[in-house]
């Protein structure tokens, strides 16, 4: 498997360009992290979780953000039974690449582990076809099309200057458009990608059994418990604790040391 190294998610042009030229240096550019994951890779094949976690997290704590470290990062906790912390790295894995069937299956596994079982709020049915339609594809996967779409659509545009025949004009015009059309629809459904992202922050219960409270306080009043690897909405933070709601919409407060930021 090939270490892709994914960019921070600060500006749409910044991303885009960084997910077409950040895959091609980290096939050369960081031999130690090629290494550490290499390692990872060798002991979760030998069954060695705790050796493969080590090897993968140096690599998530000098600041890497990679589908492929986060992704076996999660597949090496839940073989060790640790569900919330392979929640965790899947989700993380998810947000990078949303359109992922692997990451999709192993959450799935992951979720049916966990001990509570919240049904969510129902969403309206168009809502629910335009984010499944938006996370569709990975960040990745747009940046490449749109800027293949632009090339192509430009350069059939310039084979029409030259074309000999009107039947081939027409057809290089059209089609260049089309294309370039496309290109910009792919950026369009990129940057609602990372809307939808940077406007729905999810965080993994961790600690047991957490009690959610009515407000940010110890001696406040419990309103129901959460255990290790639930999934809950970020609202807020205050003094030490985390707003979060819930799947099925309910909200409440839990601690900011029981809840991890995917």
């Amino acid at each position: 498997m090939i270490l892709k190294i994914a960019c921070k998610k600060h500006r749409l042009v910044w991303c885009l360009l960084g997910f077409m030229v950040l895959p091609l240096l980290s096939l050369a550019a960081n031999p130690a992290t090629e290494a550490a994951f290499a390692k990872g890779n060798s002991a979760y094949a030998k069954k060695h979780y705790n050796e493969a976690i080590s090897f993968y997290k140096q690599i998530v704590d000098e600041g890497y953000q990679s589908v492929a470290v986060y992704y076996n990062l999660g597949n090496a906790y839940y073989r060790n039974g640790d569900i919330a912390w392979a929640m965790l790295y899947y989700e993380k894995a998810y947000k990078l690449s949303p359109g992922d069937e692997a990451i999709k299956v192993n959450l799935q596994f992951a979720r049916q582990k966990t001990a509570d079982k919240l049904d969510p709020e129902p969403e309206f049915f168009i809502t629910r076809w335009w984010h499944a339609f938006i996370l569709a594809f990975s960040l990745h996967a747009l940046a490449v099309l749109s800027i293949v779409y632009v090339l192509l659509g430009f350069a059939l545009l310039s084979y029409y200057l030259f074309a000999g025949t009107v039947l081939l004009k027409k057809a290089s015009f059209y089609s260049g458009l089309v294309l370039i059309g496309l290109g910009f629809i792919s950026i369009f459904i990129a940057n609602r990608q990372l809307h939808y992202f940077n406007h729905h922050h999810e965080a993994i219960i961790f600690g047991g059994a957490v009690a959610v409270k009515s407000t940010p306080a110890t001696a406040a009043k419990s309103l129901l418990v959460l255990h290790d690897g639930t999934k809950v909405g970020v609202l807020n933070n205050q003094n030490g604790w985390m707003k979060i709601k819930l799947p099925n919409g309910n909200e409440g407060w839990v601690a900011y040391n029981n809840v991890k930021q995917i």
